[in-house]
């Protein structure tokens, strides 16, 4: 009888959790964050994912909600996750231009290099040149790559963020690292028609050898 009673108030309580988080997920994007707090005290694990892999910490900063974001720190957050698209909240963070959460997320301890679109590559995306020499500053490799071989130094090219690429040469970024289809980011540059790219990285290439 005992064991019948403990199954039934296990079930009960796993159904109240599953409705809660429900409404927590609802509340999210309403960017009611008192009373998302609230519910995650209730008792719902703060690592709890979505279908999409993102865990409170990933919804939190990607919707900008900085009161959740220090409670789910203080309350030791997974810092690493990543979403089913390789998404971490750092790279999230870095990719929106939030630099308060990068220092935040960076000062807890979260990964600046892993296999994949690094927080670094993110940045240079989108053109945060602060982030990307914040970034730097922490360790993030200057020439990690992703899984289609771009770099930052690639992206910010094709993008055409002109201060991210000097930041990035400035730093040492290698502008003859090709990506899996053996373009560079000259080759990017080229192909954007961005013709103040095309010339800052010509002058960082190696001059080729007069043929005599």
């Amino acid at each position: 009888m005992k064991k019948i009673l403990c199954l039934i108030a296990l079930f009960i309580h796993a159904h109240v959790l599953a409705g809660t988080y429900e409404e927590i997920e609802m509340l999210m994007t309403q960017r009611q964050e008192e009373k998302v707090i609230e519910l995650v005290r209730y008792g719902i694990d703060i690592n709890t994912v979505d279908r999409s892999g993102n865990t409170f910490l990933i919804q939190a900063v990607r919707q900008d909600m900085p009161q959740l974001v220090d409670f789910l720190l203080e309350k030791r957050a997974r810092l690493n996750n990543r979403n089913r698209y390789g998404e971490t909240a750092l790279s999230i963070a870095a990719f929106n231009g939030n630099l308060h959460y990068v220092r935040r997320l960076v000062e807890a301890g979260a990964d600046v290099n892993y296999y994949g679109w690094s927080p670094l590559i993110y940045a240079a995306f989108n053109g945060h040149t602060a982030i990307v020499e914040y970034l730097l500053k922490y360790g993030a490799k200057i020439d990690a790559q992703a899984e289609n071989g771009a770099t930052a130094l690639y992206v910010a090219a094709r993008n055409g963020h002109a201060d991210v690429l000097k930041k990035l040469l400035e730093h040492k970024a290698n502008p003859l690292l090709a990506n899996n289809y053996n373009e560079t980011p000259l080759d990017a540059a080229k192909k954007s028609g961005n013709e103040e790219i095309e010339n800052i990285l010509r002058k960082k290439l190696p001059l080729k050898p007069r043929a005599d």
